[in-house]
């Protein structure tokens, strides 16, 4: 009986040494997740993949981002990854296990996997990266490395060629050579369709020329210009000045309804400059005979702009038009004398003034003779682009 006893608890002991030595012979992992904000992430995925032999496993993280994993076998060799809504962040290979103590593995700080991520995006778009990047690189990246590497040295052939018939475009158009302008802008738009300054400045060469021609040679340029204006819009529907100028053409094309259309969208996209376009309408308007849009758009300036002298000068002088002979004396409409008095106070020296105190003494005097306002017959301040 005693001998069956101590046969038991050699076996029990027996067992207790065995389970003592697998034990010891299994290793446990251990990490922390840091979030993009750099603040512990919880419920990110720690996924153990074993690499030697088939084997995974996952877990979570805690709400102080850290995540333990036990019962690993010693000596292993394993692939730790995190993902973040089934998309994996990070990864580390080759890690083993090992009896004793935990093996600490720095996985998915998210916000150097932000940075690092970020970098290397900015390194492929460049094709400049460091040795340390290129370790880093999984294949796929590296075929996407040498991808970018092959389409910038394509690019930047083309964009040499793109360059030089472009700037010879410019260098005509300085130096009013439209012909040849427009021979090199068109190259240039064949090889780059999508840049609008290209599109722009071509609009400019034909509008240019159309400037030297007349009756169907100079219609047909201002047709060409306009297709060129709206290739840039399609690219730029929100450059003012693009719109401040295709307005300007329109006007020359007697377009009046479209040009106004035009300054007015340019108006709106550049509050700043709104004066400069309302102004451009108000010379057109003038230019046309057209009184009361005239008035119309140098009102609109002074709103826009109040400090703008000519504004008022233009919009008191359109205003005068209407002017009335009641008995010996001249009644002004509303808002002439003010916009009048506006502008001397605004350019005491200005190219108006003259012009402008005629203009006021005929409505604080008896009439007399007749008085003929000096600028009855000069246009507006020239245009200007933008």
């Amino acid at each position: 009986m005693v001998g069956t006893f101590r046969r038991v608890m050699l076996l029990a002991g027996a067992l207790v040494l065995f389970a003592g030595l697998s034990m010891a012979q299994m290793g446990t992992f251990i990490g922390r997740v840091v979030g993009p904000d750099g603040k512990p992430a919880k419920d990110i995925v720690i996924k153990i993949e074993r690499t030697d032999i088939k084997g995974s496993w996952k877990t979570k993280t805690n709400k102080k981002g850290e995540w333990i994993y036990s019962g690993m076998q010693s000596g292993g060799r394993y692939s730790i990854s995190c993902e973040v809504e089934g998309k994996e962040m990070d990864r580390v290979n080759n890690v083993r296990s090992q009896m004793g103590d935990p093996v600490e593995v720095d996985l998915c700080n998210l916000q150097k996997v932000a940075a690092k991520n970020a970098a290397m995006q900015k390194a492929m778009e460049s094709g400049q990266m460091t040795q340390e990047m290129a370790r880093d690189m999984t294949p796929e990246q590296k075929a996407q490395m040498e991808k970018v590497l092959k389409e910038r040295s394509e690019t930047m052939k083309k964009n040499k060629a793109l360059n030089e018939a472009f700037n010879t475009g410019m260098t005509a158009m300085q130096a009013k050579d439209y012909p040849a302008a427009i021979d090199a802008l068109t190259k240039a738009s064949e090889m780059d369709p999508k840049q609008n300054a290209i599109w722009a400045n071509l609009a400019g060469a034909h509008e240019g020329l159309g400037g030297t021609q007349t009756g169907d040679a100079q219609a047909a340029s201002y047709t060409k210009a306009t297709e060129a204006y709206n290739k840039a819009l399609e690219l730029r529907p929100d450059d003012a000045g693009l719109h401040n100028n295709y307005g300007l053409l329109m006007a020359k094309q007697k377009n009046l309804a479209g040009a106004a259309a035009e300054l007015d969208k340019a108006a709106a996209l550049n509050p700043t400059g709104a004066g400069q376009y309302y102004f451009n309408l108000g010379a057109i308007m003038v230019n046309t005979a057209q009184t009361d849009a005239a008035i119309a758009a140098f009102k609109k300036c002074t709103e826009a702009d109040p400090k703008y002298a000519n504004c008022w000068y233009y919009y008191g002088n359109s205003l005068s038009g209407k002017m009335q002979i009641q008995g010996d004396k001249v009644i002004p409409p509303d808002g002439m004398v003010a916009a009048l008095e506006k502008y001397l106070e605004l350019d005491p020296n200005g190219a108006h003034v003259e012009a402008a105190k005629g203009l006021l003494s005929t409505v604080t005097t008896s009439v007399q003779t007749n008085y003929v306002n000096p600028d009855a017959k000069k246009a507006p301040a020239k245009k200007t682009k933008k």
